[in-house]
């Protein structure tokens, strides 16, 4: 779970517009996941940064369904891959 979203945050939830889950079931994890280089300071963090999701793109659940919170930091710091993740939730027609 999480918290509820401010005015810095997108949440991108994972329900087509028939209202179904929207598959696979792993993609919030997947979409955070491609996302995880973009981040404060860039990619290169430290050790173990590699593993770790992006505080700008963080997959979770919301009321039972799979979700994507993207910070709007990221549309400043990397306009592309801002838009990579809203024409993704686009093209897929996500909440």
């Amino acid at each position: 779970m999480s918290s509820p979203p401010t005015q810095s945050e997108v949440i991108i939830k994972g329900v087509t517009p028939n209202g179904r889950p929207f598959r696979p079931s792993d993609w919030a994890e997947r979409l955070a996941g491609v996302m995880a280089q973009f981040r404060p300071g860039g990619a290169a963090m430290g050790p173990g940064a590699h593993i770790g999701y992006s505080p700008w793109c963080v997959p979770t659940t919301l009321d039972g369904v799979k979700a994507v919170v993207v910070n709007r930091a990221l549309r400043d710091a990397e306009p592309m891959a801002w838009d990579f993740v809203m024409n993704f939730a686009k093209d897929n027609e996500l909440e």
